[in-house]
């Protein structure tokens, strides 16, 4: 598998050059492949690359922005033919509507709704969600109820307050409530990929606005399998808390759930390698009980502290005295999204939001 960067290759730019060319024929491809390799294109990581292509690409375009939109958008038809929609190399079209279209909301609201088809925009709509704010979040419940489901996915991706990878929503961090409409005009959505949006954005939502969320599961309940299912997923961060109101939403008590022989078969773990711990469960009430069970490492930090993560476990009915062994492995392998440091660590087992007694264990080099 080669390295995301270069999804921007030579074969790629001919590809392009040639479809724009057979949309505009005053393109000059050659020229336009020239000026994308000049100066140190091959150190570039793939976002550079990306941002490098949409300065150059400007550079062949007409200056009118409206001319210009129009090109890509026959371009973008005429690609249709050569790619599969959502190759992630033409997500400079979206680019280059957040660059150069900032200042003209009509013509760049029009453009998202076309480019998105071929290439999603959900991060270069959200300079526009700061610039225009309940102008541009109009439009977006109008893509709501769009006929497309690449647009509709924009609506709800698109006005996320916390979407990974991209500039955070302040004022929607603050208070959503005019995304609401969006995500109430999705909840029975017939594509999956965009009720799957509506499930993130509410799940962005619950970790500022944890009430609204819970407001929104008490309403939409056992409407349809759809709005549960979304339910389910955007209240992820809620559950991971032990919010009492979401376990109770989903009846996860942990009366007469009875934990026992919890215990930490690695007590010392080397960084590369397993912590592995097992216990005992026993629902000891007289009726099957759905249980949630998760796990938290308190990991050591830089400071000397501790950082609670939970892990799922799984979440099933146990039926009364079903007496279950459960045995687990925790990776301290090295990976870039996590510095592990060595000292104490803390182990808990978490039954439906009730955290247990922690287990402490030692990380070494």
């Amino acid at each position: 598998m080669g390295l995301i960067k270069d999804i921007y290759s030579v074969s790629f730019y001919e590809k392009l050059g040639q479809a724009v060319a057979e949309v505009h024929p005053s393109f000059n491809k050659q020229k336009f492949i020239e000026a994308v390799y000049e100066g140190d294109f091959a150190q570039k990581e793939w976002k550079e690359r990306m941002k490098h292509t949409t300065i150059v690409f400007h550079q062949f375009m007409p200056e009118n922005f409206i001319e210009a939109v129009s090109l890509i958008d026959k371009t973008i038809q005429n690609l249709k033919n050569k790619f599969t929609e959502g190759n992630l190399a033409f997500i400079f079209f979206a680019d280059y509507i957040e660059i150069y279209g900032i200042d003209d909301f009509k013509t760049s609201a029009k453009a998202f709704v076309s480019i998105t088809q071929f290439i999603s925009c959900e991060f270069a709509v959200r300079p526009f969600i700061l610039k225009y704010k309940e102008k541009m979040i109009d439009e977006m419940v109008k893509w709501s109820l769009h006929e497309n489901h690449h647009v509709r996915r924009l609506a709800s991706e698109g006005s996320r307050p916390r979407l990974p990878w991209a500039m955070a929503i302040p004022f929607l961090k603050k208070n959503p409530a005019s995304i609401l409409p969006i995500l109430e005009n999705l909840k029975n959505d017939p594509s999956e990929y965009v009720r799957r949006s509506v499930a993130n954005n509410l799940n962005d939502i619950a970790k500022d606005n944890p009430q609204i969320v819970l407001e929104i599961a008490s309403r939409w309940k056992g409407q349809t399998k759809e709005t549960d299912a979304i339910i389910k997923h955007g209240s992820r961060t809620l559950l991971k808390q032990g919010h009492p109101e979401i376990l109770s939403h989903y009846g996860l008590e942990s009366t007469n759930i009875e934990l026992s022989n919890f215990e930490i078969k690695t007590p010392t773990v080397k960084i590369g390698d397993y912590l592995q711990f097992q216990f005992h469960l026993n629902n000891k009430n007289e009726q099957p009980k759905t249980i949630r069970l998760e796990y938290a490492v308190h990991y050591k930090k830089a400071k000397g502290h501790l950082a609670k993560k939970v892990f799922k476990i799984s979440e099933k009915i146990y039926q009364p005295n079903q007496l279950t062994k459960i045995e687990r492995n925790q990776s301290f392998k090295l990976i870039t999204t996590r510095v592990f440091h060595t000292g104490n660590h803390q182990l808990s087992i978490i039954i439906n939001g009730t955290e247990s007694e922690v287990l402490e264990f030692e990380l070494i080099d």
